[in-house]
């Protein structure tokens, strides 16, 4: 085995690199890159703040932003205070940007290559919830995104991040994305695979990645690939777009799966080619139209992305083997959801028809109108938004409603800075001069930080206990 300076290659990773490398690339320029630190990068939320809003925001933090080719939202980022945690920013907790690799804004760029607008989307392997939020926000809320996640362990993680970004267009699943084709089929007008895969990509981050590489756990990953695209595709209607991703580099794992697909299905599956999703594409284009990103090429981590079409109707799977069960939720009642649509709009929470009112006992959540088709052909962890609870006094509104539904414009009341650190730490706050309503969506920076009862002089602490934050906060970045 060949140790790199801290970077592990093994060199049966470094003998299959050249034989997947093209001619145009060396292997000493490939190992240059292994060894370079990652360069950091964010993404813009949209569904927040425009690209020029949020650059004139930061310009006071010296922070040093170049556009990411492939994602307008996206920006490789360099610092002075590189100490200073990014997720400690008050960008970050308010979900005005999410920390993102750059490789990684590239399978959701290729999804809405031509930028269509799909009214019902599936992220297959989504936390935890970089793409998910992507997707989120080129479909600016509307319409819904089945985000699935197989490890348990991350569903609370990719549940946080949609939540701190604003969004409510999302449904939650907890599966092995093999179940999608029987129980799911042809439901979705795109859908995309992130697949679980051998991390060879991933060194420049974490330098042990390939500590427990072989040729025999490859090989093994690409049929469990397999099998999930071939789910995935039975998932999609006719006509709809997949696309299929790693953070890998070799091809078993990657044009052997999309070739595989294309071979079994030679009549109904097409490639897209990816050489003008950005100027440079063409860098890392594969004969086949694929892109195989290898480190040197961008300078990012390693990835593959594929854009798959499907043109006809193949024959389904048999049906799934487990039973839903009873779903727990019911249409609110349209006389309680005119009382219940009253009361939110009093405290600012308002919505558009795209959300529908379900009620489980004494909660009351905002379902996406395009995921209940989908109710009782399989389980969901969660869908859409909690709202609210009932109780005897009226209702008690939830922080990620308010996250994403408060507006600020007639019912927000600004924060200073210490004020706002000080909600982040989970503390009551008291403002110079109290606010006149009862009930008011604390802000800073104009975006919702939450909701906050008036109670004296001082704005009692609604932030969730599992939000709260200690240390070094925002006020000190600058």
């Amino acid at each position: 085995m060949a140790q790199i300076r801290s970077v592990y290659l093994p060199d049966d990773f470094l003998t299959a690199m050249r034989d997947a490398m093209p001619a145009s690339l060396s292997m000493d320029s490939f190992i240059d890159a292994c060894q370079r630190p990652l360069r950091r990068s964010i993404r813009v939320n949209t569904l927040k703040i425009s690209v020029s809003d949020f650059l004139a925001l930061v310009e006071p933090y010296a922070w040093q932003l170049s556009p990411i080719p492939w994602c307008e939202e996206g920006f490789w980022i360099e610092r002075d205070d590189e100490d200073f945690p990014l997720g400690s920013s008050a960008e970050h907790l308010s979900g005005l940007f999410y920390i993102q690799e750059a490789s990684s804004m590239l399978p959701v760029a290729a999804l809405f290559a031509d930028n269509p607008s799909f009214a019902r989307v599936m992220d297959v392997a989504a936390a935890p919830g970089s793409k998910t939020t992507q997707i989120a926000a080129r479909m600016k809320n509307q319409g819904a995104i089945l985000a699935n996640e197989y490890a348990a362990s991350r569903v609370k993680v990719l549940a946080a991040n949609i939540s701190r970004c604003g969004i409510s267009n999302v449904a939650l699943t907890h599966f092995d994305g093999r179940v999608f084709g029987a129980a799911l089929p042809e439901a979705f007008d795109a859908i995309l695979l992130d697949a679980p895969c051998s991390g060879e990509g991933v060194v420049r981050k974490d330098p042990d990645a390939l500590r427990n590489w072989s040729i025999a756990s490859n090989e093994a990953i690409a049929a469990t690939q397999r099998e999930l695209i071939d789910s995935a595709f039975h998932a999609l209607r006719p006509g709809g777009t997949l696309v299929y991703s790693t953070c890998t580099l070799n091809r078993e794992e990657n044009e052997q799966v999309c070739q595989w697909l294309l071979a079994r299905y030679p009549d109904a599956v097409c490639v897209e080619p990816l050489g003008e999703l950005f100027s440079g594409a063409q860098q890392a284009l594969t004969d086949d139209g694929f892109l195989h990103v290898f480190p040197q090429i961008f300078d990012c981590e390693g990835f593959f992305v594929a854009r798959l079409r499907k043109t006809a109707a193949v024959p389904p799977l048999d049906a799934p083997g487990y039973k839903t069960g009873k779903f727990p939720f019911s249409p609110l009642k349209p006389k309680e959801a005119q009382e219940l649509v009253r009361a939110a709009a009093s405290v600012g929470l308002v919505w558009n028809d795209d959300l529908h009112l379900w009620q489980r006992d004494k909660e009351i959540w905002l379902f996406p109108a395009e995921i209940e088709p989908l109710i009782g052909q399989v389980r969901f962890s969660r869908i859409g938004l909690k709202l609210a609870e009932t109780f005897n006094k009226g209702f008690r509104w939830q922080h990620e409603a308010v996250i994403a539904l408060g507006n600020v414009a007639t019912h927000g009341f600004a924060l200073t800075a210490q004020e706002a650190q000080e909600w982040y730490r989970g503390r009551d706050v008291y403002p110079e001069h109290a606010p006149g309503a009862s009930e008011v969506i604390v802000t800073y920076q104009n975006q919702p930080l939450g909701l906050a009862k008036k109670v004296g002089s001082r704005l009692k602490n609604s932030y969730p206990r599992e939000l709260v934050r200690d240390g070094r906060l925002f006020a000190d970045n600058l």
